[in-house]
């Protein structure tokens, strides 16, 4: 297919996290304040978009508390700047089994609880997108399942839509996509939707450009969408997503690194990645414009 390469584009900041990064960088951040601060200096930076998760304020573990993610959005409301807000809605989904000659019970680090409790922060801070993960897959360490079924992929996603939430499909290889259009098929999801390409996380689909560019071809010509690698080739992907006519994600949870030997903060990421686009010769969209072309709804929290 010939290219046709995005001129305006929108990048989002995915700030913090789920993985065990907290002890690998000094700027990773941890606390609520400390994720509020990043968000922010990442939306002056260029950033339509802040994606965030939130960690223990002690222990950087990440977490699930409601409390958490409320002072994280309370804060970045509050500030001096305007930025989308999108949330993650994909931890509870963990499995962790035993090892191969006694897989049952399941083991520390499972966490599995139900459709509505995953919810939970999503009904009480009202962002204006959340993350969908649309499918099953092994993920990255050991015997963990990132564990998401078509019946919880189908409650989340009409709980989403019922509170005016955009749902962000995070599609970790193909057959996530083509359950994604199944949801729309099915009217659980609204048309047009969003779809984040996620490329390379072990055991998702690789990271190679024959691979990428099938993910996009994959992609209904209405619906809007993004795309990631991880580590090193997240800023070659800035690039491979605005050529093919996408947008653009980067940030601390996906790589911690500026240039070999130089730790990264989410505002430089961004910077970067605001530098690259410009230099193809695509303009950088701000918030609203951003609100406007994905229909999102601007709510306060609950």
């Amino acid at each position: 297919m010939p290219l046709e390469m995005t001129s305006d584009v929108f990048i989002t900041c995915a700030v913090t996290g789920s993985g065990s990064s907290q002890d690998r960088s000094p700027h990773v951040p941890r606390s609520p304040e400390q994720i509020a601060n990043s968000a922010i200096a990442a939306a002056k930076a260029g950033a339509a978009i802040v994606h965030c998760h939130v960690r223990d304020p002690e222990t950087g573990v990440p977490s699930r508390d409601p409390k958490l993610y409320r002072e994280v959005t309370d804060r970045i409301r509050d500030a001096d700047v305007d930025v989308v807000l999108n949330l993650t809605a994909g931890m509870g989904g963990d499995m962790v089994f035993g090892p191969p000659s006694a897989p049952l019970p399941l083991v520390e680090g499972t966490d599995m609880v139900s459709a509505e409790e995953r919810l939970v922060h999503i009904e009480e801070c009202r962002p204006e997108i959340c993350t969908l993960d649309c499918g099953t897959m092994n993920f990255a360490e050991a015997d963990y399942v990132m564990t998401n079924t078509p019946g919880m992929l189908t409650a989340m996603g009409a709980r989403m839509e019922e509170l005016g939430v955009k749902p962000e499909v995070e599609a970790f290889d193909t057959g996530h996509l083509w359950y994604a259009k199944q949801l729309v098929k099915d009217g659980v999801l609204s048309s047009p939707a969003l779809v984040q390409l996620c490329m390379g996380i072990p055991w998702g689909a690789p990271n190679d450009l024959n691979t990428f560019m099938a993910m996009v071809n994959n992609v209904p010509d209405d619906w809007n969408w993004s795309a990631f690698s991880i580590g090193r080739d997240e800023m070659a992907y800035v690039a491979a997503a605005v050529l093919a006519g996408g947008n653009v994600r980067v940030g601390l949870e996906d790589n911690l690194w500026l240039a070999k030997g130089e730790l990264a903060t989410n505002e430089a990421l961004v910077a970067r990645a605001v530098t690259i686009i410009e230099g193809m010769g695509a303009k950088i969209m701000g918030p609203a414009a951003v609100r406007e072309k994905l229909g999102l709804t601007k709510q306060a929290a609950q």
